[in-house]
């Protein structure tokens, strides 16, 4: 009895270390809400509103301060070059209001801006007329005159292009620019781990943020029925983008049948919905493309680990959806052009963020920030986040494994299956299909 008890208690610490941070987030939405609606009986002031807030304040600002490192690393540059870059440029429609006139005269009739309006109303009796009058003055002329100017934030999509520019230049340099690059890489390394930290801090800031929000909605239930169907959207799109398009491509790149390669998969996609992680998936998702869908191991070793870093579509489609969202839920609307800033930030940001549960609300700072949307909603998302988070992680997933079939696909007359080395075709095709 004493030996299954140890067993099972082992177990239980098993997976208590491996889902730690799961276990913690959802636990700390549930204690958020508690302490939300318990807190709403007791009609706070704005002010201790604010003070209760203090410590999910300080996760939103240190997600805020990951936005710029995780973006961009790079040395100081000139300060022409800083603004042009970090300075989001906007054009801003001033209304300028052209009173008319009045000309004062004598009589009414003569004014050339005012006009009087005599009414004749006869009472009930039929004997009497009284007149009334009512002055009426034109509206003003308002047009608008276009003036240069700045919106507030930071230009989050120039950064991107001006990273992705520096980092093509960087790799044409060769030599020349490998200092830089490894740089960069250093750089790039020490945020994600200081992400894994700020990550941990999560659960306790989350408490706060959810409480918080709560106190602050004045129709809690409204915004339940609204983040429910938030919540279907993304998975209707997640699926639609993982079992439609995705095998759709395989098919009519390889003219092959995308079931049976799903299927040798199943076990990799499971894992992803278990863990979260894509990084924890990825041994699993070697075994099954080795074993079952024989895939060459030199291809696997060389796409898998580069989709793994950037090829996060399925991130990329939920962070472009919750951003809309948000939009919506602060009555923001959107236009053309701000749509597309976000499907591209959320693309990019995408690439920067890490292998690991729930690290896509980091990249989400970036996004929100690119077209001026509160960060401080993020709160709103969090509470089916955890959820939504492995749905997207299995789309990241299956779009690595099918991509690595494509490649085995494309290069399986230039691969030289004798070689050790992976030929420059491969190399170059890889990059631009993970990168699409």
């Amino acid at each position: 009895m004493a030996v299954a008890l140890d067993a099972v208690w082992v177990r239980v610490k098993g997976v208590c270390k491996q889902n730690g941070l799961l276990i913690l987030s959802v636990l700390a939405v549930v204690i958020g809400c508690l302490i939300g609606f318990f807190l709403r009986t007791k009609r706070l002031t704005e002010q201790e509103v604010k003070y209760f807030q203090f410590p999910g304040e300080l996760l939103m600002r240190m997600l805020k301060m990951l936005i710029l490192p995780l973006v961009v690393s790079s040395n100081m540059f000139p300060s022409n070059l800083v603004q042009a870059t970090f300075q989001q440029y906007r054009t801003r429609n001033v209304p300028i209001i052209k009173t008319p006139k009045t000309t004062v005269s004598m009589s009414l009739s003569e004014s050339t801006t005012r006009r009087t309006l005599i009414y004749g109303i006869q009472d009930d009796n039929g004997t009497d007329i009284q007149n009334f009058s009512l002055d009426l003055t034109p509206p003003p002329d308002v047009y608008f005159r276009t003036l240069p100017g700045t919106s507030d934030g930071m230009n989050v999509l120039g950064i991107v292009i001006f990273s992705a520019t520096m980092g093509i230049m960087l790799g044409r340099m060769g030599p020349n620019g490998s200092a830089l690059v490894n740089f960069c890489q250093s750089l790039n390394e020490a945020v994600l781990k200081i992400v894994a930290i700020v990550i941990w801090y999560f659960p306790f800031g989350i408490v706060f943020l959810v409480a918080g929000k709560i106190l602050e909605m004045s129709d809690p239930s409204a915004m339940g029925k609204k983040l429910g169907f938030y919540a279907v959207t993304v998975v209707f799109g997640l699926i639609l983008h993982g079992l439609f398009i995705l095998p759709a491509m395989y098919f009519f790149i390889t003219k092959k049948s995308p079931i049976v390669y799903i299927r040798g998969i199943l076990q990799a996609l499971l894992i992803a919905l278990a863990t979260s992680s894509s990084s924890a998936t990825l041994p699993i998702t070697f075994k099954c493309l080795l074993e079952n869908n024989h895939i060459d191991r030199r291809i696997i070793r060389f796409v898998l680990p580069v989709g793994a870093t950037i090829n996060m579509d399925g991130t990329a489609l939920y962070e472009a959806v919750a951003a809309i969202f948000i939009a919506q839920v602060n009555n923001y609307e959107l236009d053309f052009g701000q749509i597309i800033t976000i499907s591209i930030t959320a693309t990019a940001a995408s690439i920067g963020a890490a292998g690991i549960p729930q690290a896509g609300l980091v990249t989400m700072v970036i996004v929100l920030t690119s077209v001026g949307l509160p960060t401080d909603d993020i709160t709103l998302i969090i509470a089916v986040d955890w959820a939504l988070d492995r749905f997207r992680t299995m789309v990241n997933v299956m779009g690595d494994a099918l991509a690595t079939g494509i490649m085995a696909h494309i290069c399986r007359k230039d691969f030289i299956k004798e070689g050790d080395g992976v030929s420059s075709r491969l190399y170059t095709t890889a990059i631009w299909f993970c990168s699409h």
